[in-house]
């Protein structure tokens, strides 16, 4: 395997880079999906029949709360590639871990978030705008409960073998992931809550 110590050790062998290239294309197949669910949120927020509207049961607190924990994930996931590319080993896995624990903290608020949902009778089955809302936001936890498991992996992997070209690929593989789920959230805080708030 042919090393080019010229480019970033992620990018330093030529299956580095074509994997780089096919999470690229693969993350294409992941806004496709996500925009879909935008779609169908977009045309069905306004039928909430006899259930709850966005303005009954959006609450701000929480949204802002989960907002900051996932935006600053972001920040040090980058600090995080940062330091692998600068070859500290400790580092890397020191903001990959606050990287997780932040994630794990949005999680732990939008869990607390449904079950408030649900004791305001806000549940899947109470409206197209419901049930487009919770397979909305579920399936964006559903990726950054994946993104926990995928990280978590890509630490006991650095832990193990160091800073290798392989090692480095994966995990910055992995923050190109996870940056994608923090523009996801962007969107949403944007256009499902801010709008959802917003008095017509």
């Amino acid at each position: 395997m042919k090393i080019d110590e010229s480019l970033p050790l992620e990018y330093s062998t030529e299956e580095n880079r074509l994997k780089i290239l096919g999470f690229w294309i693969f993350l294409g197949a992941e806004i496709a999906l996500f925009s879909t669910l935008f779609a169908v949120y977009f045309v069905l927020e306004n039928r909430f029949g006899t259930g709850p509207s966005a303005q009954e049961i959006f609450h701000m607190p929480p949204v802002m709360i989960e907002t900051i924990l996932l935006l600053t994930s972001s920040f040090t996931i980058g600090l995080g590639i940062h330091a692998m590319r600068l070859g500290l080993k400790k580092a890397m896995m020191t903001f990959f871990v606050i990287t997780l624990v932040l994630g794990l903290g949005f999680l732990c608020v939008e869990i607390y978030e449904f079950v408030t949902y649900v004791n305001e009778g806000a549940t899947i089955q109470t409206s197209a705008f419901l049930s487009s809302l919770m397979t909305l936001l579920g399936t964006h936890g559903l990726h950054v409960t994946f993104g926990l498991f995928w990280g978590t992996s890509i630490l006991l992997q650095v832990r193990k073998r160091g800073l290798t070209p392989q090692t480095a690929n994966k995990s910055f593989i992995f923050s190109l992931y996870w940056h994608f789920l923090d523009v996801v959230w962007i969107f949403i805080f944007s256009f499902v809550y801010l709008k959802g708030l917003m008095v017509l």
